[in-house]
């Protein structure tokens, strides 16, 4: 008799849980959350909503083909070591203080 107690108690407390949360109103969001209300007229633009949306899956939609790595390396290798000639260059040219420190 003492373990139906316990049961019906813990169904009881199970059902008055779940009532409580589906009591709760759903809390109301504002754009962007921001300072500013809903009511402010501010409509979503349909293209700004899909570019957010790739972006957040570009790793799930990204292709390495023959067309994007020669750009990953440029991008990742060659432009940055190139930034970094021609500020070298510059500051051997004008002697610059920092240019012993960059050695």
């Amino acid at each position: 008799q003492q373990h139906n107690r316990q049961q019906v108690n813990m169904l009881r407390q199970a059902v008055v849980r779940c009532s409580r949360a589906a009591n709760q109103a759903p809390q109301k969001r504002n754009m962007a959350g921001g300072p500013f209300p809903n009511n402010l007229g501010v409509k979503k633009n349909k293209f700004i909503e899909e570019w957010n949306g790739r972006r957040e899956i570009t790793e799930k939609s990204f292709n390495a083909s023959g067309k994007t790595v020669p750009w990953i390396i440029f991008l990742g290798v060659v432009f940055p070591y190139g930034v970094f000639s021609i500020t070298k260059s510059e500051l051997r040219k004008t002697g610059g203080r920092r240019y012993d420190d960059m050695l």
